[in-house]
C-alpha cells in the first residue's frame, strides 16, 4: 500500500467516516464534483478519500491559498491547481483543455465556489467535462451519515437542465458540516 492510501485510510478512519463507491476502472478521465462544501475540513477529508481510494487528483483552488510559498508548494504538491476567479479569464475552455495533456486525469470541482451557503451553483464543471467530452463523477461529503465517496457518473448531455434534475435529486438531503449552509438540504 501506498504512503497516500494509508494516509488517507487512517486519517478517515480515526475521524470516524465511512468510504463508499468508487469510480469505475475504465474511466482514466473526469471532472469530479465534491459537494457540500461548507468547511475547510472538507478539503482534507475530500484529499484523504482520493488518496484511500488510489486516485490522483487535481483540484482548482482560488489562487490566493497559494500566494504563501510553503502552503503553495504543499498545495500545488498535493495536486492543487490555482486559479484566478475574475470574470473574463475563459477558465471552462483553460481547463478542458488541460485533458488533451494527460491520458489519466480527474479534476475536483467545488461547484459551490465558495464555503458559504450558494443559491446556485457554479455551472463551470458542466462545461469543462462537456467540452472535454469526458464524464462527472459525483463525489460527496455527507456530514449526516460521515459518509464520503463516489456517487453516479453520467456524461453530459447537452441539457444543462435536465441534467441538473439528477445532480440535485443526488444530492439533495445531504449535510455539510455546517447546517444550513448548503442550500440542497
Amino acid at each position: 500500500m501506498s504512503f497516500k492510501k494509508w494516509i488517507g485510510k487512517t486519517y478517515l478512519k480515526l475521524r470516524g467516516w465511512t468510504v463508499v463507491g468508487d469510480i469505475p476502472p475504465e474511466i482514466r478521465k473526469c471532472v469530479i464534483i465534491e459537494a457540500p462544501h461548507t468547511s475547510m475540513e472538507d478539503f482534507f477529508i475530500g484529499l484523504s478519500f482520493f488518496w484511500a481510494r488510489g486516485r490522483e487528483v487535481k483540484y482548482l483552488m482560488k489562487k490566493e491559498f497559494f500566494k504563501n510559498p510553503v502552503l503553495g508548494w504543499l498545495l500545488r504538491r498535493a495536486g492543487g491547481i490555482p486559479v484566478d476567479r475574475s470574470r473574463g479569464n475563459n477558465m471552462v475552455a483553460k481547463t478542458a483543455a488541460v485533458f488533451k495533456q494527460y491520458d489519466e486525469l480527474s479534476i475536483v470541482i467545488c461547484p459551490e465556489g465558495t464555503r458559504k451557503r450558494v443559491e446556485r451553483w457554479k455551472r463551470g464543471f458542466y462545461f469543462m467535462a462537456e467540452i472535454a467530452k469526458v464524464p462527472v463523477v459525483m463525489g460527496f461529503i455527507d456530514y449526516k451519515t460521515r459518509t464520503c465517496g463516489y456517487g453516479p457518473t453520467f456524461h453530459p448531455s447537452g441539457n444543462f437542465d435536465e441534467d441538473w434534475k439528477m445532480i440535485e435529486d443526488f444530492y439533495r438531503g445531504m449535510q455539510g458540516k455546517y447546517k444550513g449552509k448548503f442550500n440542497l438540504e
